[in-house]
């Protein structure tokens, strides 16, 4: 909070390719930073049933609540909402000559997954997150 009484929004995470690097993983790096994308099946946690909480490897923002997620046969970690609706944010993405929506990090601009409108009720969302792009914290 500032001093005001008014929520203060958070700083942008910021890193050179360098630091990134050395951060991350290199499937981590492709991923969240050249905007790659998993094979199916091939993430740590795309079909755990654990109770927690889904971060975003490159900073630690609180994404998903694994409430929110489910099995969508896709192979990939899939929630039918963000643990806040400011926590992702969402862009047009046009390549491999399709439309589709792109979901990244608020706070680092990480390349997460896309949304797509076939998912569960109650938002009818799928977002389709790559597993590598997460961390879980078990509750």
């Amino acid at each position: 909070m500032s001093t005001t009484g008014t929520p203060t929004k958070p700083l942008k995470v910021v890193k050179t390719d360098a630091e990134w690097r050395e951060q991350l993983t290199p499937i981590q790096y492709q991923i969240t930073r050249q905007h790659g994308t998993e094979r199916a099946f091939s993430s740590p946690n795309f079909d755990s049933k654990l109770n927690g909480t889904y971060k975003c490897v490159c900073c630690a923002r609180p994404l998903y609540r694994s409430e929110a997620k489910y099995d969508s046969g896709t192979g990939w970690p899939s929630f039918f909402e963000p643990i806040e609706p400011d926590a992702v944010n969402a862009f047009e993405d046009r390549s491999y000559g399709m439309v589709r929506t792109e979901i990244r990090c608020a706070d680092c601009d990480a390349h997460l997954g896309h949304v797509f409108p076939d998912g569960p009720p109650p938002t009818g969302l799928r977002y389709c997150m790559n597993g590598h792009a997460l961390i879980f914290d078990e509750d």
